[in-house]
């Protein structure tokens, strides 16, 4: 089956300043409770890495492989670990819909903001669902940017919602998948799913001056840029608008950004 997708941020340093953020207890705090030392974890999608080290320090001794398509990513994932000494952690290429592991290998795969950006994030579950072993939970956390909050709402960020939607849409993804993965998961087959949900909120001054500098970044260059205007859903001096809103936002006293995640732990 051939599937027409891309990943809508790219791996400019902009993307990458929010990535390294992410931790467990930032990100994956819903997963907490299901980990033990010892058990073996599969993170799909695993990006620089700093969540699957986080996780691989929790498991140890068990071993955390995290698996990204970019090898490049890859790379700095694998140096981060051996900077942070996490040893027992690997990272290796791969296809979400083709692992490179027999059935019944995992205790857990988890995977964190991935399913919104595939073409059949149905199938994705099948595959995660395939290596995971029986007793064991393949845990999914994706956001939905039909539900996220922008105090004050300015025209240039109204307008970053509607272009990031379309653009994200164009590449094959679904920007409201947190609401989906519930429904996803039972059309991959599974029967005992336990869904939550948790936000992330900027709304300090340090914290909006982070995120708005990111997203200001971003809206000129990272990959959403080129192919806003290739689509013909914004032009260079839109995007230009949506970088100066997002700086506006960032110095606004009261300004609130809130992402909501739905969450899934699916029983296998």
């Amino acid at each position: 089956m051939q599937r027409h997708e891309s990943y809508t941020h790219g791996h400019h340093e902009s993307v990458l300043r929010s990535h390294t953020w992410r931790t467990v207890e930032n990100s994956a705090a819903y997963l907490i409770p299901s980990l033990a030392p010892g058990q073996r974890l599969l993170d799909v999608g695993s990006g620089p890495g700093t969540i699957t080290i986080d996780l691989a320090r929790r498991l140890a001794p068990g071993r955390v492989t995290g698996v990204d398509a970019s090898a490049e990513i890859v790379e700095q994932a694998t140096a981060r670990a051996v900077d942070v000494g996490v040893l027992n952690v690997d990272f290796r290429t791969g296809d979400a819909y083709r692992l490179d592991f027999d059935d019944d290998t995992f205790d857990i795969v988890h995977a964190h903001q991935v399913l919104q950006h595939l073409a059949d994030p149905v199938a994705a579950l099948r595959e995660f669902r395939r290596v995971t072993k029986p007793g064991g939970v393949v845990a999914a956390r994706d956001v939905d940017y039909g539900g996220v909050i922008i105090e004050p709402l300015s025209p240039g960020l109204a307008n970053w919602q509607s272009v990031y939607d379309t653009v994200h849409r164009a590449n094959g993804g679904d920007p409201h998948a947190g609401r989906a993965l519930p429904r996803w998961a039972r059309d991959a087959g599974f029967d005992d799913v336990t869904t939550s949900a948790a936000s992330w909120c900027f709304a300090t001054g340090e914290d909006r001056a982070w995120w708005g500098g990111l997203w200001a970044d971003r809206s000129l260059e990272s990959d959403f840029a080129p192919r806003s205007i290739e689509i013909g859903a914004a032009t260079q001096a839109d995007l230009v608008e949506m970088a100066e809103a997002w700086q506006h936002w960032a110095g606004e006293p009261a300004g609130v950004f809130v992402f909501p995640h739905l969450e899934i732990l699916a029983r296998v």
